[in-house]
């Protein structure tokens, strides 16, 4: 049954509320900040790469603030355990055994420079992740709705860094990057000083509430699609795994391609595009607009294509460009 175009204007005018009071705090940043918005209503965790100091943590801050959701913030470091993040059995001799959970109970979790955590912590991370359940002690519990872990890590410092394992990685929905500002926008950021102002000064007001953000998830799982849209994906993800078999002239630098998550992830991706878009069904354009952010960390290249400086945005654009839409 086809999506209801009102309910469709609806959530595009919700979400536009929401754009509108993020902006009262971070200037310019649209890309990012649509990126996580698609990853909000396909209900998925996003990986955010950029140097420091061009509002990262702001911009979840403010999407938090503006959509009436928790938010906590993790800084993760080498000396991190689990229980830092998950929490803690206690005992008191008046209460007896209680749970003191940690900031993992939250609806936007910032896990500030992911790849600092040692791989005890990221694997205690990666349970929340996928069941969005923790157990502490000998109980298990459920954790809020919404759930959306963003990580930061920063592309620069290696040096006393541990690589995300693949597993991790691949539980992300996007890879989105954090670009510096233009010349316009850092004179705007300049003029209005941020820096000098506390977060509550900009007054950003709540826009939407946690359940509506579910009541959007849900619409977005219902946008329409046809077989030949899912024919087109199985496509992209098998180019990345045969590249030859499409003639992929920079398919020989590819160590691993996508996981069929990555098949997924496209699917749930575009819709949330076609959403953010005014459609009620998927077209192939929505599945291009998000296969930068979906692949582009699930692609390994090998230590050829690293060592000749081969990125791979430009294997994914050389698939699209080979892939037929059908």
């Amino acid at each position: 049954m086809p999506v209801d175009m009102a309910l469709i204007e609806r959530c595009r005018a919700d979400l536009n509320k929401v754009k509108n009071e993020v902006a009262k705090v971070v200037v310019g940043q649209r890309p990012l900040i649509d990126g996580l918005l698609r990853a909000l209503l396909a209900n998925g965790h996003v990986l955010i790469e950029g140097v420091p100091g061009i509002a990262k943590t702001l911009i979840v801050r403010a999407l938090a603030a503006s959509t009436s959701c928790k938010f906590k913030r993790i800084q993760f470091t080498a000396d991190l355990l689990p229980t830092d993040i998950l929490g803690i059995t206690s005992y008191e001799e008046e209460k007896g055994f209680f749970v003191i959970k940690g900031p993992i109970f939250g609806n936007f979790i910032l896990g500030d420079e992911i790849n600092r955590a040692p791989p005890k912590v990221q694997s205690a991370l990666l349970e929340a992740m996928q069941e969005k359940q923790v157990t502490i002690g000998r109980e298990t519990f459920p954790l809020d709705k919404p759930f959306s872990v963003i990580a930061t890590q920063n592309p620069i410092e290696t040096l006393g860094t541990y690589p995300l394992p693949e597993a991790q990685i691949d539980r992300f929905i996007f890879k989105l990057t954090a670009d510096y500002p233009g010349k316009d926008e850092e004179k705007e950021i300049i003029a209005r000083n941020i820096s000098m102002h506390s977060f509550e000064h900009f007054k950003i007001m709540p826009a939407i509430t946690p359940k509506r953000i579910i009541e959007m998830q849900e619409l977005t799982k219902k946008i329409g699609d046809k077989d030949r849209i899912k024919d087109y994906i199985v496509e992209i993800t098998n180019a990345t795994r045969n590249p030859k078999k499409y003639n992929i002239r920079l398919g020989k630098y590819i160590q691993w391609g996508s996981s069929p998550r990555a098949g997924i992830s496209l699917f749930i991706g575009a819709k949330a595009d076609a959403v953010l878009n005014g459609q009620t069904f998927i077209k192939p354009q929505n599945v291009k607009n998000v296969a930068l952010s979906v692949l582009s960390h699930r692609i390994i290249l090998n230590y050829r294509g690293e060592a000749e400086g081969i990125v791979t945005e430009d294997v994914i654009k050389e698939i699209l460009s080979k892939v037929g839409i059908p």
